[in-house]
């Protein structure tokens, strides 16, 4: 029986108005707004939230309440350019970071704004061109099958036209709130950043951060994400650790050069953390993402296969508005054209093989992430497994070929960020085009919007970047950079094979137990592999999703466009932003100027104070919705 065709909101024979001079001006400040957030984020705690759901509602209040227009699909288009910030941020912040770091270990020249502009820009428009052809296999013909949850509530909120102000509201409040948190704990400095218990007993201690982005992550991610988070952190923190000393004592473990007992007694268990435990998560990490992948293989076969068919056969030419998407003649020459810049422009260090590998694994991964978004959502999307595993590979075939040392790692690097934007920037546009197809935009008017927002933000994430290391560094207390530092250790030891393999192993089997006993293997790892202090208050964040929870009536208490969640969006917002004007602040010297800390400091006791305080407010956001707030 012939599937009934699907009536779009806006019917394929009305025209109205999408790509606008309003659209892309507002939709290009929203990218860099939600760009340069995600980057800051991601760089502190090692993952980045989607930005399709605050974007489509602060393009509600923007277009429709502040400048009384009232077309659905400019709104959409608005929040289409304006989500492909987040994605080309999540691509380029884990890998990147890593050419910082080799430059300060004096193995190469320091990375301009034109290489970081050039490799997002690839990877970006790379990742847009390989989604179009894949959108009749897995948006039209797998309608119905593949929900794509953000892209599905993003349709909710912009059809919801009533609700914008509401919802613009939740936004905007978590905003303030986060960026006047920031400015009390990382600006003015009166309140201490850190809550540590130590647990000496133990050998070990027990810590939080105060960040409301933290709790806005675990919010999101939700009670039970969170507490596997939690758990790795607690098996790192009070298992590995008191062990490691315990029976550590005199003996100097590799990659450590001093005794267990002289690096806690120098350090304590954080010294213990950085030395040995990274690396064992590092595994866990590692091979978390590579079970992803090959669980998702059966997945990956068959929309890969389905959409060869459908590119063989051809679309043909439809006429309706609502099918028409950008000539694949064009699709062709730029693919050609990218190919060719990644090889021969000498800001990206990449040689012909490498440009070969990049779209060939582009494609492949693009048609992953595709299918894997229209399953789960962006942010179960498996993209730390797919640069692992590109990462690897790379690795070993450059090596093989005679690129070896420096150049080797770095074009291995290389190859890993245009993969890791594809990977981004594809399941980004796949949930745009989604909300297009329910709302009846015009597929080639969304690809121009992708393209746009894609190239804004791979103009501005390299000042993002430069401004960032050069305000605090990578790998520093302020940006962890957990994923790059990730990424820069298993091409280090690859390439060189100095990798405290012990270490590693250890961490794979713990993850492969995982596994076994069916628990997800990606959150217990990225606990493990991530300071408690970020894994508590994530955690918290989770503990007040699972009360609101239980305690709301609400019957979309669990959408994405929820007042919980659209405060802890911009939680997650407001921090980020503050961060980057800090960030500008310690470039310029004038965070000695907001220096507080010497006049008035509340230490320990105004932390817990303004934690429970974050707390309260979240809960009380999330609990609005279903009337039980005020």
């Amino acid at each position: 029986m012939q599937q009934e065709e699907f009536k779009p909101f806006v019917p394929a024979d009305k025209v109205v108005p999408e790509i606008t001079v309003t659209s892309v001006v507002v939709g290009v400040l929203l990218a860099v707004v939600f760009g340069a957030a995600n980057a800051y984020l991601g760089l502190r705690v090692g993952m980045t939230v989607s930005a399709s759901i605050p974007a489509a509602v602060l393009s509600m209040t923007i277009i429709r309440l502040i400048m009384r227009r009232d077309s659905v699909l400019e709104n959409n288009m608005v929040q289409t350019i304006g989500s492909a910030g987040e994605a080309v941020a999540a691509g380029a912040i884990f890998t990147m970071p890593v050419l910082f770091l080799w430059a300060k270990e004096g193995l190469i020249e320091e990375p301009g704004q034109l290489t970081i502009t050039a490799i997002a820009m690839c990877g970006g428009i790379l990742g847009v061109v390989f989604m179009i052809p894949l959108r009749n296999a897995l948006i039209v013909k797998e309608h119905g099958v593949l929900p794509y949850p953000e892209g599905t509530a993003c349709t909710e909120v912009l059809l919801a036209g009533e609700q914008g102000g509401s919802s613009a509201k939740s936004v905007l409040a978590g905003l303030g709130v986060s960026a006047v948190v920031k400015l009390i704990v990382d600006g003015w400095k009166v309140v201490s950043s850190v809550i540590t218990i130590p647990v000496k007993g133990m050998k070990t201690e027990f810590s939080g951060e105060i960040y409301p982005a933290l709790i806005g992550v675990g919010y999101i991610c939700g009670a039970r994400i969170s507490s596997f988070m939690f758990a790795g952190g607690l098996v790192g923190w009070f298992v590995l650790i008191p062990a490691i000393v315990t029976f550590g004592g005199d003996t100097v473990l590799y990659p450590g050069t001093d005794t267990i007992a002289a690096l806690y007694e120098a350090g304590g268990a954080s010294k213990i953390w950085g030395t040995y435990i990274r690396y064992i998560g590092a595994g866990a990490v590692a091979c978390g993402g590579i079970i992803s992948l090959i669980k998702s293989l059966p997945t990956i076969v068959m929309t890969f296969g389905a959409s060869m068919k459908d590119l063989k056969g051809g679309s043909g030419v439809d006429s309706k508005r609502t099918n028409k998407n950008l000539d694949s003649k064009l699709l062709a020459l730029i693919v050609l054209a990218i190919t060719v810049v990644l090889w021969l422009l000498p800001a990206v260090p990449v040689n012909l093989l490498g440009a070969i590998l990049i779209v060939v694994f582009g494609f492949f991964f693009a048609t992953v992430s595709s299918r894997m978004v229209g399953l789960v959502g962006s942010s179960n999307n498996p993209v730390s497994g797919m640069a692992i595993a590109t990462l690897l590979f790379s690795t070993l075939i450059l090596k093989a070929s005679g690129l070896t040392g420096a150049a080797g790692m770095v074009g291995a690097i290389c190859i890993g960020s245009v993969i890791c934007v594809i990977a981004g920037v594809a399941g980004d546009t796949s949930q745009d085009l989604k909300t297009g197809f329910l709302l009846g935009a015009t597929p080639a008017n969304q690809q121009i919007g992708e393209l746009i927002g894609t190239v804004v933000s791979s103009l501005t994430i390299g000042g993002v970047l430069l401004l960032l290391d050069k305000a605090w560094g990578f790998g520093t207390e302020e940006l962890s950079a957990p994923q790059a530092m990730l990424m820069k250790m298993l091409t280090e030891g690859v390439m060189d094979g100095n990798l405290p393999w012990t270490l590693v192993f250890m961490g794979v089997f713990f993850a492969l137990s995982m596994e076994v006993l069916h628990i997800p293997v990606l959150p217990v790892a990225i606990g493990l592999y991530l300071p408690l202090e970020l894994s508590t208050t994530i955690m918290l964040g989770g503990v007040a999703r699972f009360f609101v929870d239980k305690y709301s009536k609400s019957a979309d208490k669990n959408s994405e466009a929820n007042g919980g969640i659209l405060f802890c969006s911009g939680l997650i917002a407001g921090e980020g932003l503050i961060g980057i004007l800090l960030a500008l602040f310690a470039v310029i010297g004038w965070d000695k100027v907001i220096d507080m800390s010497a006049k008035f400091n509340t230490g320990t006791v105004g932390a817990v104070v303004v934690l429970a305080l974050i707390v309260a407010l979240v809960m009380r956001a999330g609990l609005k919705d279903s009337g039980n707030g005020k």
